[in-house]
Parts: structure tokens; sequence; C-alpha cells
């Protein structure tokens, strides 16, 4: 992971400067209480020492954010397979909750996981995320995806009631930019210019996102080799492509006949089910889907769509339960030629970003940092995320791991090391070099007596495989 940061050194004003986010750097992955940025020094041993100029890294431009997420999209993109068409990418928003009525950006946001029959309210931060997968070769396969982007949205503060009309004019014109998806179609524009600069011009870019942003403010401001996979209502109105009129008269049409709703094609025995094979949920399963090759969207206007109709995989939680069934998924597809089983893989993967999310705050800490300027509201947390990022992209490069895991695990070797594991990994030799332990010793040893009632060293094997 050093030599992964060494490589973001130019993003730095000065050497000093890298050197200070390289120990904050390890701070956060060995921070063991509220990862604020003393408790990032704490654990870093600089609690006796001056603490201003870790404050100052997150003002100016001492420090390029975007820049580091760069070196970890080429990174990314140079371990898929060079003949790779696409490259995956996935989008969604996310909050942070906040306590501090003086923080740049917070504003009263509805909360996602409140009841659906109440709508709850937080104090929070808007961030708008971009992750791409990372996969070792195509087809039904397990990827994991790795933050590239995480980007501030703050909210529009309304003029008071003494506001003039110009404030209330300049407050509904600011309101139409900050909306997320206004903001989302700009991360995607920003990441297919930033992977073409990067040499990738022939790659694809596909991206996954849920149904707050398959509207008409993304589908139509999508740029050129960027295909869209998104959720749709399940009465969404779609139409048919237009029929050319034989005497070519009038005005040409954009939309065709209308089509049933999504829900009622679903139900009807006009179109037959389709079984596509994609990974989700530590294997791979056989997926039920009803296709219409193509389609018109008004919010989409001219750009022809692929609907695809997926049927609920049944499940039992436990052996002796009865088989329950999920909500059935509506999708769109901006290219309509893509592969049925690429497109279904790239949605699947989607839930990745959801798991990033999870891992950024509660293992990582991110959005905790007490500060409330708007550079800092805006690079500490861009900065946990580059640390999550760097941590899984070494991961997925080394693919070891040493440090013997719980019995209560598994037997057989799992396919998915999970974020608590890598961080276990990489504090057992960090801590281990720095307090000069023979870290293989203590392995071995440790995997002798995993069948025994006694430990080694109960002391080791606490602080190796501690937890937030």
């Amino acid at each position: 992971m050093d030599g992964l940061f060494l490589e973001c050194q130019p993003c730095f004003k000065q050497l000093r400067t890298w050197q200070k986010a390289n120990q904050l750097m390890h701070g956060v992955l060995t921070c063991m209480g509220r990862h604020t940025i003393t408790g990032w020094l704490t654990a870093s041993g600089d609690q006796f020492k001056d603490w201003s100029s870790a404050y100052r890294l997150f003002k100016g431009e001492r420090m390029d954010i975007d820049g580091i997420f760069g070196v970890i999209r080429r990174k990314i993109v140079g371990l898929i397979d060079p003949g790779e068409r696409y490259v995956f990418a996935h989008m969604d928003d996310t909050m942070f909750r906040k306590k501090g009525k003086k923080v740049f950006g917070a504003r009263w946001l509805r909360d996602p996981l409140g009841p659906p029959f109440q709508t709850n309210l937080i104090w929070g931060q808007r961030f708008i995320q971009l992750s791409l997968s990372c996969f070792t070769k195509s087809g039904a396969v397990q990827a994991r995806a790795i933050p590239v982007d995480l980007h501030h949205c703050p909210t529009v503060r309304k003029p008071g009631k003494g506001g003039e009309l110009k404030d209330w004019e300049l407050y509904k014109e600011t309101q139409k930019k900050s909306k997320l998806s206004v903001i989302g179609a700009g991360r995607i524009c920003l990441l297919r210019e930033s992977l073409d600069q990067d040499g990738s011009s022939g790659k694809e870019l596909v991206v996954s996102v849920d149904g707050s942003y398959t509207n008409e403010a993304v589908l139509k401001k999508l740029p050129v080799n960027t295909t869209l996979i998104g959720r749709i209502r399940k009465d969404a109105s779609l139409n048919l492509l237009p029929v050319p009129d034989p005497e070519g008269k009038g005005r040409k049409r954009v939309y065709g006949d209308a089509l049933p709703t999504p829900e009622q094609i679903r139900q009807s025995e006009e179109h037959s089910w389709q079984t596509v094979q994609a990974w989700a949920a530590g294997k791979v399963h056989d997926f039920e889907l009803k296709v219409i090759p193509r389609v018109r969207w008004r919010k989409a206007g001219k750009t022809d769509l692929k609907l695809i109709i997926i049927r609920p995989v049944a499940y039992r939680p436990t052996k002796n339960s009865r088989l329950l069934y999920r909500d059935p998924a509506y999708l769109i597809c901006t290219n309509p030629d893509m592969d049925l089983a690429t497109l279904l893989q790239a949605y699947l993967w989607r839930w990745e970003i959801e798991v990033n999310f999870k891992d950024e705050k509660t293992i990582m800490g991110c959005g905790q940092a007490q500060v409330r300027t708007e550079e800092a509201c805006t690079k500490a947390p861009a900065f946990v995320a580059a640390t999550y990022s760097l941590l899984m992209l070494a991961s997925q490069i080394a693919k070891r791991q040493d440090l013997p895991r719980p019995k209560w695990y598994k037997i057989q070797k799992s396919v998915r090391l999970t974020t608590g594991d890598i961080l276990n990994q990489f504090r057992a030799i960090n801590w281990a070099y720095n307090a000069k332990i023979n870290f293989s010793d203590f392995v071995n040893i440790q995997k002798k007596l995993q069948s025994l009632k006694k430990s080694d060293n109960p002391t080791l094997a606490a602080l190796f495989h501690a937890r937030n």
C-alpha cells in the first residue's frame, strides 16, 4: 500500500505535505476509536506534537484529491484484461450525519433508513460517489467495487423572509444546478473525460445507477461511448419504435405505439422468460428475464433503450423454512446491442457500492472528522475514501491473507475477503513491523492451536483481530 501512495506524491505541493498525508493515512487505518483528525494523529503517535499541520493539509492546494483518485482509477483499469471492452462503474449518493450547526453543507435531509410510513429527518451532508468494478476476468464472476470519486453536494440555503426578489431568483437558479441528478450527470461526463485522457478511449463506460438517476437529467446528458443501466418504475410509460410513414408526409414521429407497463409485461404470456447466469450473493445463479429489445421513453428522447424484467430469485432463510421471493426488478439500458449476460452482471455488481458506503462509514469512519469549513468538509471525507480505495486496491494486487481467520468462519476458503479481514491484515503487518514482533511465528502457532482450548499469546491474538 505504501508503494501505491508513493505514486501519489506528485499530487502534493511539497514532500513534507505528502509525508504528513502518509502518516495520517496510516492513522486512518489503525485508529481504534472515533475517526477524527485527532484520532488519526493519536493512532500515528503524534498526540504530543503540534496538530495544526494536520488540519492545514485540508486547506488550499496542498493536496490534490482528484489526482489521488486518478492514480487509483488508472491502477484499476490497468488490472482489467486488455481485451475487455467495458469499464464498469456504479454511482449513488449517501449522507454523512453531522452534529455541528455551523458545518458547511449540513442541512436537514430525509433519512433513507426511516420507516416507509413516517418521513424522518437527519442533520447531515450529501455526497455522490463513483466506484469502478475490479475483476480478474469476464463473465459470471465476483468483482470488488473501488471508489474513484467522492463529491460533496451541499444543498442551497433559502433566502430569509426578508429576501429580495433577486435573491429568490438566484436561489431558484442555483437549486436547479444543485440537484443530485444534475451533479451526477456531470460526474459521469468527468469520469468519461478522465478515462479518455488515460488512454482508455476505446473502452466503453457502463454506469449502473438506481431509480433516482434514471431520469431525463442524466439520460439526455450522457457522453459519447457511455452506457447507462438503471431501474425504472413498474408503471413507467414506454413506447415502441415509430413506424415510418410509407408516403413520407408530415413530421417524423419519435415515439411509436404505447406499450403495456413493465408490470403488465411481466404478468403477460406474450413474452417468454430467458435464463441467464450471473454471479450474486457468493455464487452463480440462474436468473429468468423478459426482454423487449428496443423501446422509447420520453425521459430519454430519441435514444433507443432495451427493457429488461428480472424475475425474483427464490431463497430460504433457513433450511427448514418455506421459499421466499424478493421484488422483481425493471431495468433499462441505453445500449440495446449489449450482451444480456454482461448487462445483468454489470447491474448486479452495483450492490458493491452499497458495501462501500457501509465500510466507509462504519469501519473507516468517513464523515466523523470534526471540520466545518468548505474546503475541509470537501477534502476530509474524500481523503478517507481514497485511503479506503488504496487499501482495497492493495488487497487486489497482493492477493494474500496470512492472518488466520476466526474459528466461526467456514472451513473452505472464502471467495471474497471482507474489509475487516483486509484491515486486520494491514494492522497486523504494520504493528508487527513497528513492535519488532515475529509475525510469521505468531501465524504458524495460531494455525496449530486453532483446535486447542489454549492460546499461545491471547494479547497478540486480540490485537491482530481487533475490530472498531
